[in-house]
């Protein structure tokens, strides 16, 4: 599955259960995570690749700086663990 369909179907299945995954992206700001998912007052900041991709290191970069000031801000590779972490928000 392409990362592009990975996206789609978690944008689907996020609105299923009554969240809300919006497109994030900041101008002068590259390698910003894919998603901002938002559910019952929780965000995570969500980057989507496919099984085998990587994370580049301006996403590297991203992720951490959200990460440090407390934000939960993580990489998904592959529909399993983008359906894990669906799980996860609907537990939220």
């Amino acid at each position: 599955m392409i990362e592009r369909q990975i996206e789609k179907r978690l944008r689907e299945e996020i609105k299923k259960l009554g969240g809300r995954s919006y497109k994030f992206v900041s101008p002068g700001n590259d390698g910003v995570p894919d998603r901002i998912v938002v559910k019952n007052g929780k965000v995570w900041f969500v980057e989507l690749k496919t099984v085998s991709g990587q994370v580049s290191p301006i996403q590297a970069v991203q992720l951490a700086r959200l990460r440090e000031v407390g934000a939960d801000a993580r990489v998904l590779h592959g529909w399993d663990e983008a359906r894990a972490f669906v799980e996860e928000v609907s537990r939220a």
